[in-house]
């Protein structure tokens, strides 16, 4: 039986979900794959609970689930505590040969971490984009996926220590298709995309003939936006997944390269939620008007990012109707692969592309690849 040694950064969301799936497959992953998950230490930004040896028991693991879920803190727990140092000094108590460090917080603050995992030769699993949405030496140095040296020279592209996959898409394998094209020899010529599921639901709602400013209150209110909603309504955290995608393909860009256009103008950044809330009717005419213009000419109006001749444009864009973006609705992501073997047709997938347990799949089916990898 194989042994996987785990140390977890972050206990939200998708943390907690990642957990509960780890236990509920135990007797799976032993008898599918002779592989059994230890969970070392869980951190969160107030602590961390440490168990070495063979790590944190289930009984153990799901008290702490549930006490973060309570809204308590790791080091509440009797196995937790406050005092256990920076990240990188878990790492160094914990850490062993074939240790994974996943990371499923939404910070930069783990990058120095991280970068510390990768010089003790530990593999790496990501569901947080900020780290390969820093800068370009860190993306090259965390993914190993065909950095330019300082002379101009591509180191070689190393994929068998790193897993991102839960970056761009939750669990579709976006990241996946994308690396197994490139090694296949094929030229992605262009990528292009709805990455996310709120901007989509927006979209549709447009579509439907619903005003801007409605579907926007609707969304806030059920929880589909972030609690300030022009996090999403911004597009930054697409441009993010444009980036790693960017990236991916071996281009050096940094996030201030990538072009941006947000569905809400500058004059409206610096209200409070409220006041901004209270303003979106202005948009709606802005709004319906191009939603008709659109289908005057058999299109549709997307949220999406295109990533091309080295260049990254992300916000609201006109498609055909009849084309795989003109024809997705909801929350679904879909991203399409224009290369030379698919063309004139692109290689599409599309599905459910936010949510923690969706996210938290994505995160163990790339835990559990790794483990079949030196």
């Amino acid at each position: 039986m194989q042994e996987m040694p785990i140390i977890l950064f972050g206990v939200g969301g998708v943390g907690r979900a990642l957990i509960r799936q780890i236990v509920a497959n135990r007797q799976f992953h032993a008898d599918e794959f002779g592989l059994v998950l230890h969970l070392l230490a869980l951190c969160d930004r107030n602590g961390a609970a440490i168990e070495l040896g063979h790590g944190l028991d289930d009984v153990n693991l799901i008290d702490l689930v549930e006490l973060k879920e309570e809204g308590g803190q790791l080091s509440d727990h009797t196995l937790g505590g406050a005092d256990h140092g920076e990240l990188a000094t878990i790492i160094d108590m914990a850490g062993r040969v074939g240790t994974v460090v996943v990371d499923c917080t939404a910070t930069e603050g783990t990058v120095p971490a991280l970068l510390f995992s990768r010089d003790r030769q530990y593999k790496i699993v990501l569901a947080n984009k900020k780290p390969l949405t820093t800068d370009q030496e860190v993306f090259n140095r965390l993914t190993q996926a065909g950095a330019t040296t300082e002379n101009g020279d591509i180191t070689p592209r190393n994929l068998g220590h790193c897993r991102w996959e839960a970056t761009v898409g939750a669990g579709l394998p976006i990241i996946a298709t994308l690396n197994r094209l490139i090694t296949s020899g094929d030229h992605v010529e262009r990528m292009a995309g709805t990455f996310s599921g709120t901007l989509g639901y927006v979209m549709t709602g447009l579509q439907m003939g619903e005003r801007f400013s409605e579907i926007v209150g609707e969304a806030h209110r059920q929880g589909y936006t972030e609690p300030d909603p022009r996090d999403d309504l911004g597009g930054i955290d697409v441009a993010r997944k444009a980036l790693i995608l960017a990236r991916g393909l071996g281009w050096e860009m940094e996030l201030d390269d990538v072009t941006v256009e947000g569905l809400y103008p500058e004059e409206m950044a610096h209200l409070t939620i409220p006041d901004f809330m209270a303003a979106l009717p202005e948009l709606d005419e802005f709004f319906a008007d191009k939603v008709e213009t659109a289908a005057v000419q058999g299109q549709v109006l997307r949220y999406a990012a295109s990533i091309e001749k080295h260049s990254c444009v992300v916000g609201p864009v006109t498609v055909d109707a009849n084309s795989p973006l003109g024809r997705l609705s909801g929350t679904d992501n879909l991203v399409e692969f224009h290369s030379k073997w698919y063309s004139p047709s692109p290689l599409v997938i599309q599905g459910r592309g936010a949510g923690v347990e969706a996210t938290a799949a994505g995160v163990l089916a790339d835990i559990i690849e790794l483990a079949h990898t030196k």
